[in-house]
């Protein structure tokens, strides 16, 4: 009998097969999907993979602050979501899903190999009464030390608050402690290669404006309405992303912080070309679910020569121009999206109040709760890419089995945590609901705002246990992203679903934009509290290991608490949103 379960599966997993006599399918699911969840899972892992290095890349190799790289992290991820209103808008009305998505994967693959340009790195510069040594590092990510180079040789050089430490200064010829305030420190930076990167930013974030929600929408259609297999065909997709999400952290990680930087983008670009590849090869998959709404309207001219289709594209162009614009400017962004982010308040609650009535009203401003529920969570879950990275770089024991594991490896944690939790969450909800204790959308979303704050309490509980300045156990590491995917569990899969169920449909696509733009304003606020946990760097390396501890545990702290008092609010409120979704939820 087992053996018959085998060859049945073998069967299955190989064999294209007619669906009702119309649809060829594979494990019962339209063919096409499967292009799309492989698509998907190499976007995410060029996606994940870049985003892992960035941070540490930007303070290493560039010399930004801390503060500064966490801001231009912040509006980069923050561009991205707000992006796909614009790429998913243009998509609906003109281009169709399929040539959007084809549009963004080819910036995307163009944006990641930018990445890889990138020249010999800023120097970091030391002036001590009429010499000028650099200071490097003998490696990159958070086991690289820092070096004092002179043309008579090199000697590893440390700081405390008051001096610099010469290890060997008869090699470089400088006393073996110099007063902070006899020597000054400057930046040289390599202008192309820093244009490179913010060229490159700007190419990644017109991409997943184009790509993102498109393959999203392409999935949707393959599932006529009433299609029981819908929920289980995103939920495969979703294990495409984790995938790529989960096998980028590791492999992208170790080869960009063992080997070199270029080497961990250039995969990251190798794995969105091959995505790209499938997507082109296969689209007859797709048996036309994503063509434009009008092929004669993409053929209209506009402005005299230009078609539809290529205005479109065009203003992908001006997508890239603007982004770059913001990224080397990253401080317009919060400027930006804030009141923007108040204009779409305003008009999606006067929209609710002038516009509908009596259910629809109610359900309505539900909806729009739970867009803004959203942010604190995120603001803080989005650490991971951040100030999380870099702390984990720094000030964590991240020997495991003998091996020095690099800070960005750990972001696999939370991908592999899903694989293991998600399919049990989801058990529980349905045990629950079986017994009509399955908590409504509104508490699952307090508590996921709760789990965001106890994670980072949890890790402060680590850092304050192993002394002043002694590394944090990486268990703690563990802990943290353990707790965050528990709260990502209580709000991500459920977000998107309760606010479509509960906006009405003339106004669906408007909601999902609102959605997507404080998502990017979440991202950008996470950005803004990765800041205040910038520690001095000197050559792209922390100078002092008790006063970036304190940094980290002050802010942390106060974020912890922070979030529990929303979460806490958020429950106290719950039974009102709860009642406003008039059985929507």
């Amino acid at each position: 009998m087992s053996a018959e379960k085998d060859s049945i599966k073998q069967q299955a997993a190989i064999s294209t097969t007619v669906h009702d006599g119309f649809e060829r399918t594979i494990l019962g699911h339209p063919r096409g999907l499967f292009i799309l969840f492989l698509t998907e899972m190499w976007e995410r892992f060029s996606y994940y993979g870049m985003r892992g290095l960035l941070v540490v890349y930007l303070t290493q190799h560039f010399l930004f602050s801390d503060e500064r790289s966490s801001t231009l992290y912040g509006a980069y991820t923050a561009l991205v979501y707000v992006m796909t209103v614009v790429g998913g808008s243009l998509a609906d009305r003109y281009l169709g899903p399929r040539k959007a998505v084809t549009f963004g994967a080819i910036l995307l693959t163009l944006g990641h190999f930018g990445m890889t340009f990138e020249g010999s790195g800023s120097k970091q510069l030391l002036n001590y009464q009429s010499d000028q040594y650099q200071i490097t590092l003998d490696g990159r990510g958070g086991d690289a030390r820092q070096q004092i180079v002179s043309d008579t040789g090199i000697s590893a050089v440390s700081f405390s608050e008051t001096h610099m430490l010469v290890a060997q200064p008869q090699v470089v010829g400088l006393p073996a402690s110099i007063p902070r305030d006899q020597f000054t420190m400057s930046v040289e930076t390599e202008e192309f290669y820093l244009n490179i990167l913010y060229l490159s930013l700007a190419l990644l974030i017109a991409g997943v404006g184009f790509l993102k929600a498109n393959i999203s929408t392409i999935v949707g259609s393959l599932y006529g309405f009433g299609d029981t297999r819908r929920d289980s065909g995103f939920t495969i997709f979703y294990m495409g992303i984790n995938i790529g999400a989960f096998l980028a952290s590791i492999c992208c990680g170790y080869l960009g912080i063992v080997h070199g930087w270029k080497y961990g983008f250039g995969l990251a670009g190798i794995g969105m070309l091959i995505g790209l590849v499938i997507f082109l090869s296969c689209q007859d998959w797709l048996d036309g679910k994503a063509e434009p709404p009008s092929t004669e309207k993409l053929k209209e001219k506009v402005l005299g020569v230009i078609t539809v289709e290529w205005a479109c594209y065009l203003v992908g162009f001006g997508i890239i121009a603007l982004s770059m614009l913001l990224v080397r400017n990253e401080d317009m962004v919060g400027g930006i999206l804030g009141p923007l982010g108040l204009f779409m308040l305003i008009g999606m609650v006067g929209y609710a109040l002038l516009n509908l009535v009596d259910d629809e009203r109610s359900r309505m401003l539900a909806a729009i709760y739970f867009i803004l529920a959203q942010i604190p969570f995120w603001a803080l879950f989005e650490q991971a890419g951040s100030s999380l990275n870099l702390f984990t770089a720094r000030l964590v024991d991240r020997e495991i089995l003998g091996l020095s594991v690099p800070g960005p490896v750990f972001q696999s944690l939370n991908a592999g945590f899903i694989f293991l939790f998600a399919p049990l969450i989801a058990w529980l909800w349905i045990w629950l609901a079986k017994r009509d204790l399955n908590p409504p959308t509104a508490v699952k979303f307090a508590l996921g705002v709760a789990m965001a704050g106890i994670g980072f309490l949890a890790l402060v509980a680590g850092m304050r246990g192993s002394g002043e300045i002694g590394l944090t156990p990486v268990v703690f590491i563990f802990l943290v992203y353990w707790i965050h995917t528990m709260g990502e569990l209580m709000i991500s899969p459920v977000g998107l679903s309760v606010v479509t169920k509960l906006a009405p449909t003339r106004i669906v696509g408007m909601t999902m934009g609102a959605w997507f733009l404080y998502s990017g304003l979440s991202n950008y606020l996470a950005g803004v509290i990765a800041r205040t946990t910038g520690a001095e760097t000197i050559g792209g390396q922390m100078t002092n290991v008790a006063e970036a501890k304190t940094g980290y545990i002050e802010v942390y702290t106060q974020v912890g608490y922070i979030a529990i008092s929303i979460a806490i609010g958020m429950l106290i409120i719950s039974p009102l949103i709860t009642k406003m979704t008039r059985g929507a939820d």
